[in-house]
C-alpha cells in the first residue's frame, strides 16, 4: 500500500496535514497501545470521540495528549466527549466548545470546534459523535452543518462518530455539502467498527470542497500501526487522512 504524504508547508503556502479520527471510548482500554497509533499515524490534528468526562478528565486527555507528541487545543467533558488534540506546528486563532440541546434520557451530546492556520492555509475544524437515536442524529447533522458555517472559514475539516453508516440519512446530508474523504480518495481500511470484527463504517473525516484529499481510511498498514495495538486501544478502529489546505492568507 502506498504510503499516506507527510506533513509540509509548500512554497506557496499551502499546507499537506494529516487529521485523525478516534473514538477512544474514555481512555477505559489499553491507553499506551492507544498513544501508540496515534504517534505512528503522525498527525496534525486529532479529532477525538469520548476523550473522559468525569474526575480528573483534563489531566486524563493531557496525559494521553502528551503520550503521542500532541498538546490538547479543546474539548473534552465542556463539550460532553469531543475534543481536539494539535501538534505544535498548529497555530491556534480560537476555540470554542459547544453543548447540543438535550434530549431527556438520551445522553448529552456537543462539538469541540477550532479555528487553526497552518502555514498560510486557515482551517475551521469539528470534532462531533452524534446521537445513537435517529430523529436526534438527524437534527444533530443540521447543527453540526450550521455551526461549521458559523466558523466562518473557507477551508474545514470535520471528524467523527456518526453511530450511522454511509447510506443513513444523516451521513448522506454531510456528504451531500462536504467531501467524504475515504469515498474521495480510498486508502487503508474501510470499516471502523469493530476493531475485532470490523464489518461497517460509521466513523468519518469530511473536507469542504476547497480542500484536495490525498488519502483517507483505517490505518492499518501505516508503518508502526501494530493490528495487537488496534485491536487493545479502543472499541473503534481510526481513521486517518491526509489533506492539502490551500493557503488563504490572513482573512
Amino acid at each position: 500500500m502506498e504510503l499516506l504524504p507527510n506533513s509540509r508547508t509548500e512554497s506557496d503556502g499551502s499546507a499537506v496535514i494529516r487529521v485523525l479520527s478516534y473514538n477512544v471510548r474514555s481512555l477505559r482500554d489499553d491507553t499506551a497501545a492507544l498513544a501508540r497509533v496515534i504517534s505512528a499515524c503522525a498527525p496534525d490534528l486529532v479529532l477525538v470521540q469520548e476523550a473522559p468526562r468525569f474526575f480528573r478528565w483534563r489531566k486524563k486527555l493531557a496525559r494521553l495528549a502528551a503520550a503521542c507528541g500532541q498538546v490538547v487545543l479543546t474539548g473534552g467533558a465542556t463539550a460532553a466527549g469531543p475534543a481536539v488534540l494539535c501538534s505544535l506546528r498548529a497555530v491556534v486563532d480560537r476555540t470554542e466548545d459547544v453543548l447540543l440541546p438535550l434530549t431527556p434520557g438520551l445522553h448529552r451530546r456537543g462539538l469541540a470546534t477550532a479555528v487553526v492556520r497552518f502555514g498560510g492555509a486557515r482551517l475551521g475544524v469539528i470534532s462531533c459523535h452524534l446521537s445513537l437515536q435517529q430523529a436526534e442524529r438527524q437534527e444533530q447533522g443540521g447543527m453540526l452543518l450550521e455551526r461549521l458555517a458559523a466558523l466562518g472559514t473557507e477551508h474545514a475539516v470535520v471528524g467523527g462518530d456518526l453511530n450511522e453508516r454511509p447510506d443513513g440519512r444523516t451521513f448522506r446530508r454531510l456528504a451531500g455539502t462536504l467531501q467524504d474523504c475515504r469515498t474521495a480518495a480510498p486508502w487503508g481500511g474501510e470499516f471502523t467498527s469493530t476493531p475485532t470484527d470490523p464489518h461497517q463504517r460509521i466513523d468519518a473525516l469530511f473536507a469542504t470542497p476547497g480542500i484536495e484529499v490525498l488519502g483517507c481510511g483505517v490505518p492499518l498498514d501505516q508503518p508502526g500501526v501494530r493490528a495487537a495495538d488496534l485491536r487493545a486501544a479502543t472499541d473503534h478502529l481510526p481513521v486517518l487522512a491526509a489533506l492539502r489546505v490551500p493557503a488563504t492568507g490572513l482573512n
